[in-house]
């Protein structure tokens, strides 16, 4: 399905240029203007990134979320800087259906391992953010891709299955924000070789083409952040598109 995706820093819509707090564009939409929108287009569930909970966690952006999740319109997954299992529980409280993991589930596997065994693999979505070097390698960035793992995402993967991996967010660093098209050859290597996932594909979707060029990956998710918010195409249009397929 197509994921409309939004950033939000203190009570606004961002995006960031490749995670760059520095490199910050700021939107004059309403979130809560931002979720009825998409909703009105079809959109079946929004992703939420709260990037000034993922900077302090004591200042996440929770009752906002809930004003977004009480409208009722839609279904929803977020995530942002997730440290605690009291991030995972005052998200899953205020309604959210999936909460996103990132940098925790490379340095904290055995915390993240437990959540999945008391929440189930439902209600988690692993965000793995992937630089890719030049033999190909694919290795797990953290900490807003600031630090390099050292994991590959298939170790990763492999031992996530062990607790019924279901839902994984996939980007390509050097695509993300750029609107310059999808990794799609790197989705479609990761779909077949583990099919028991649902992956959704992120970063760099610029145009329509972009979209069209991920149905044959057969992910079964496409994030669509600033191309969106920047009017380079609708939802509707989005959407038509992939149903279309």
């Amino acid at each position: 399905m197509i994921i409309p995706a939004i950033d939000l820093i203190d009570g606004k819509v961002v995006r960031l240029y490749q995670g760059d707090y520095e490199q910050t564009t700021e939107y004059t939409y309403d979130p809560v203007d931002v979720v009825h929108k998409y909703a009105q287009a079809g959109a079946e569930i929004l992703h939420i990134v709260d990037l000034t909970g993922a900077k302090d966690t004591s200042k996440r952006q929770i009752p906002l979320i809930k004003s977004m999740v009480a409208t009722g319109v839609m279904r929803f997954q977020s995530g942002g800087g997730i440290r605690s299992e009291k991030d995972v529980q005052d998200l899953l409280d205020a309604g959210i259906e999936r909460v996103v993991i990132g940098s925790l589930a490379v340095a904290e596997r055995e915390v993240v391992a437990r959540w999945f065994e008391k929440y189930g693999a439902d209600a988690i979505v692993l965000a793995l953010d992937v630089n890719i070097d030049e033999d190909g390698n694919k290795y797990v960035a953290t900490h807003g891709w600031q630090e390099d793992s050292g994991v590959s995402i298939d170790e990763l993967l492999g031992y996530y299955a062990n607790y019924g991996l279901k839902h994984v967010l996939c980007t390509d660093i050097s695509r993300d924000g750029t609107l310059q098209g999808s990794n799609h050859a790197l989705y479609a290597e990761l779909v077949s070789s583990y099919p028991e996932i649902h992956w959704q594909a992120s970063g760099g979707i610029g145009a329509i083409k972009d979209i069209e060029a991920l149905i044959p990956t057969n992910v079964q998710g496409v994030i669509l952040g600033r191309a969106l918010l920047e009017g380079k195409f609708t939802l509707e249009e989005a959407l038509r598109c992939w149903q279309d397929a």
